[in-house]
């Protein structure tokens, strides 16, 4: 593969957050029983007619401002002809030539200290499709049209990613974006972000980019990195075996970790697109821009550089804090109660609690241990009521549902012994008992004095503050 360059850009489908559809005012809400959220505009049934989502248009307005991104103020709805059982009209409503929202970047860091700019060709809006059930009836497909005319703004990247590392950074940087803007829920199990990834590659120095497959639908980031890696092979061999890429669509098989075709990849003229005639072009004045401009929140980007500035973190810190919107506002809850503990706090976010969630397959918007209580455990050890030690044991009794941190070192009776009296009881106990290794201490052998700090450790069950340990066991064995 060093011989060989992959070439990818994605297209990634978000579903706008609006209460009603695109064109109805047909609920979006997911989980409705099948085809009871499906009107007759939605139907495409005669005579009726779409009325624009005015919110749907300021969605993706503040996505382009987000990603300081044309945003044309005159732009078209466009009918995209195709066939297919759950789009009843026979076209779907979507944007082609003058699409609302037109170049723009974004910046992203597929690994510690990396940093690559990605470009955005476009962002349109368009209504989605419904969906078609094939596990449900013997021999037969189900169509629900709940989700016809749900809201869908596609996001279109420049090929500027050379490896599916790249590609999956991309694609979580756009879908933290989205949260943050709160355009989209990003629930990728419902739907609500798909990505699509296009994937060709050329020998190293060429310019002219090769035939591309189109791989559809990939509805997780692992399965997305997966699906880009065996298509870059693929291709690879394809061509070494003598043989040649094929545009065409593509569908990822996560159980068999393999792509397969599902068609020839249409070009835009096999869409016959033409203005929709029932739509208006969209006007966008500067002044709806500007004031969409200054209802953003702060932005993933901004509030990463403000943990560098303010916080002092690292950048790879700070990245790892602010890519997950719900990260962010759990260590902005905790920095609110605390904020001279900042440091303690990314430490025990991205090491103890990351972990833990990651093995439980949790989310950390569903963390047992709540902010408060984070707060408070690493308040404790500032305190001195508890070591770092012990405040292992609390969490995980914390994790295991046995209260707050004051809670659990109350009724395990785990306060850190700091009366300097029981500390020098312990420490002549275990000096008398160990007269061989005191002998060594003071013979030069400084790293007896771990052994004696565990031995005391180990008679106080850890309750022993470590730092005056240290220092009355220097001044006994002198």
């Amino acid at each position: 593969m060093s011989d060989w360059e992959s070439v990818i850009g994605l297209e990634i489908h978000a579903q706008l957050a609006t209460v009603s559809k695109i064109f109805s005012g047909a609920s979006t809400a997911f989980g409705a029983d099948p085809n009871t959220q499906a009107c007759a505009v939605d139907l495409g049934m005669p005579g009726v007619l779409p009325v624009l989502n005015r919110e749907a248009v300021s969605m993706a307005i503040r996505f382009g401002v987000a990603i300081d991104a044309e945003i044309d103020r005159h732009s078209v709805f466009a009918r995209k002809n195709y066939f297919y059982p759950d789009l009843p009209k026979g076209y779907q409503i979507s944007q082609f030539e003058l699409p609302i929202v037109g170049k723009g970047h974004i910046s992203v860091s597929p690994g510690e200290g990396e940093h690559k700019e990605i470009g955005i060709t476009r962002a349109h809006l368009e209504e989605d499709a419904g969906k078609s059930i094939h596990d449900q009836f013997p021999e037969q497909t189900g169509i629900d049209l709940n989700r016809a005319g749900t809201p869908l703004l596609e996001i279109v990247s420049e090929p500027d990613m050379r490896s599916a590392k790249e590609a999956v950074a991309y694609a979580r940087k756009i879908h933290s974006l989205v949260r943050y803007l709160e355009i989209c829920d990003g629930n990728m199990q419902e739907g609500s972000f798909r990505c699509d990834a296009n994937v060709s590659v050329r020998r190293k120095g060429e310019q002219e980019l090769g035939t591309r497959a189109e791989l559809k639908n990939i509805n997780s980031f692992r399965f997305l990195e997966r699906a880009i890696n065996f298509e870059i092979e693929r291709q690879i061999d394809l061509i070494d075996d003598g043989g040649r890429v094929v545009q065409e669509t593509r569908l990822y098989d996560a159980e068999r970790d393999e792509t397969r075709s599902m068609r020839s990849k249409e070009e835009a003229n096999d869409y016959r697109y033409f203005p929709d005639p029932d739509l208006l072009p969209v006007t966008v004045s500067d002044e709806d821009i500007a004031q969409i401009r200054a209802g953003l929140p702060e932005l993933p980007e901004q509030k990463k550089q403000r943990y560098i500035d303010e916080l002092k973190l690292s950048d790879y810190n700070a990245e790892l804090l602010t890519g997950n919107r719900d990260t962010a506002l759990f260590f902005e809850a905790t920095l609110a109660e605390s904020p001279e503990l900042s440091a303690q706090l990314v430490n025990w976010i991205l090491g103890d609690l990351a972990g833990a969630l990651n093995k439980a397959g949790l989310e950390i918007s569903d963390s047992p241990i709540k902010p408060t209580m984070l707060t408070q455990l690493v308040a404790r050890i500032a305190d001195n009521t508890i070591s770092g030690k012990i405040a292992k044991e609390v969490f995980d009794a914390m994790w295991q549902g046995e209260g707050s941190a004051d809670d659990v070192i109350e009724a395990r009776g785990l306060k850190q012994i700091t009366d300097s009296g029981a500390i020098e009881t312990l420490i002549d106990e275990v000096i008398a008992a160990n007269p061989e290794q005191v002998e060594q201490f003071r013979a030069g052998k400084e790293k007896v004095l771990g052994f004696f700090v565990g031995q005391v450790m180990k008679q106080s069950q850890g309750k022993a503050n470590p730092g005056q340990v240290n220092a009355i066991l220097r001044d006994k064995l002198k």
